[in-house]
């Protein structure tokens, strides 16, 4: 059942692991080992560790893969992925490998711009707003020198503070809408201190603003963040090559991509097949970000916002056919950085990066959408051909003698038996029940 606790965040480690033993493991021993299993022997860097986040108790491990032979505008490429799906890696690696051979794939950043909002109620005359506006926004602009004064000399800093009306969507409703170039770093922190900043200055000199006296009302900050949507941070990658790169013995390279690029349109069309489609691309996306010690719920939620963009979800990826030539492409907002954060800190993001020849953000926004791009090319070429699951349950099998607990000599007997033979996970017991027998 569980029982309340107070000033749990407070506790040690091991007070804090002894309570849920307690609370949740009727003292089971096992629980508690198994969280002690996953701390790192080294004392240093387990405190580190535990630092990231606000009542630790161990450590959650994910593989730290690398798919390597992705040619990216010339440069060669390893690239680190962590994720737990079996697939993943071999699948990009794959596509990796296909395309080297045929010219590597191509990217480039379309843009870097990055934007935040205060958002602002009102319900008074909009001309007033707008006149009190660009009275202060100068010094809006000027409240924020101290916290932009490195990004500023690097080259970056605010762009812009527009005011806008928003009152068609959400009666009263405006927003300061501002735009900022963060340069290396993803630059969350600092947006949000400028916004916060400017919110403050913002509200400061409406309360002494005439014209909002007379009106006995003025405009009241609601809150101010940064936003995860953004289409202004943007990036696209491509392959390309003749039909007949496709031809094998079995399927002859016109009619390939022909159902390849229909498969496409497909999820261009119906939602359903659009989110797994789009969910494929972002297991390359994702493990790559995870890697770089970037953050995958904000790049997630700007991308399916992004597929969203014009009324209805739709793929990420483009595939044409231009007479004898095969485009495949993908467009995506990504904003990440490869400077702040975990990069400087977390020793596998200091070496995925160190892997990546040591990207800007910009080139790490390229080396993604490639992920991406590649990833979603390895499951459709699958689809349309063989099936997804031939792949991915050869892949998985080792999941499923993992779960029997098999030996390694019954792991290598099966696989040399499904080399063969299709994977299922009743046939996969089958085997082992009958070596065992």
């Amino acid at each position: 059942m569980g029982i309340p606790v107070s000033g749990f965040s407070k506790k040690s480690k091991h007070d804090k692991i002894k309570w849920l033993a307690e609370a949740y493991f009727n003292d089971d021993a096992t629980a508690i080992q198994t969280l002690k299993k996953y701390w790192n022997s080294d004392d240093r860097l387990q405190e580190m560790h535990d630092e990231f986040t606000e009542n630790a108790i161990s450590n959650y491990y994910l593989p730290f893969s690398v798919a390597p032979n992705f040619q990216i505008n010339d440069t060669l490429y390893a690239l680190p992925m962590v994720i737990e799906e079996s697939s993943v890696v071999a699948a990009a690696s794959n596509a990796a490998k296909f395309w080297m051979n045929r010219g590597g794939f191509k990217a480039e950043v379309i843009s870097t711009v990055k934007t935040g909002q205060v958002h602002i109620d009102y319900f008074g005359n909009p001309a007033v707003l707008f006149s009190f506006f660009s009275e202060v926004k100068e010094k809006l602009i000027g409240s924020i020198s101290e916290i932009q004064k490195n990004m500023k000399a690097r080259g970056g800093g605010l762009i812009e503070i527009e005011l806008k009306d928003e009152t068609s969507k959400l009666m009263g409703y405006y927003e300061l809408h501002c735009t900022f170039e963060t340069l290396d770093a993803m630059g969350a922190n600092f947006i949000n201190s400028c916004l916060e900043e400017i919110a403050d200055t913002f509200e400061a000199e409406a309360n002494g603003y005439q014209a909002f006296e007379t009106e006995g009302r003025g405009p009241k900050v609601v809150l101010s963040i940064l936003s995860n949507y953004v289409p202004e941070c943007l990036v696209k990658a491509w392959v390309s090559c003749e039909l007949d790169h496709f031809s094998t013995e079995d399927i002859d390279g016109k009619e390939f991509a022909d159902n390849f690029v229909r498969a496409v349109e497909m999820a261009k069309v119906e939602i359903r097949r659009a989110v797994t489609h789009n969910k494929g691309i972002m297991n390359g996306i994702d493990a790559v970000v995870l890697a770089t010690g970037n953050d995958f719920r904000a790049v997630e939620a700007g991308v399916h916002a992004y597929a969203s963009r014009n009324g209805n979800y739709t793929s990420l990826t483009d595939a044409r056919i231009d007479e004898d030539t095969f485009t495949f492409s993908i467009e995506v907002p990504l904003a990440l950085g490869t400077v702040g954060g975990l990069t400087s800190l977390h020793p596998l993001v200091k070496f995925a990066l160190q892997l990546l020849r040591k990207p800007s953000a910009s080139e790490l926004m390229m080396i993604a959408a490639v992920a991406g791009l590649a990833q979603n090319f390895a499951a459709i070429r699958s689809l349309v051909t063989t099936g997804i699951q031939q792949g991915h349950m050869k892949m998985h099998l080792m999941n499923i003698l993992n779960q029997m607990e098999a030996t390694s000599e019954e792991k290598q007997k099966a696989i040399r038996h499904f080399t063969k033979n299709t994977v299922s996970h009743s046939a996969a017991v089958e085997f082992i029940e009958k070596l065992r027998n």
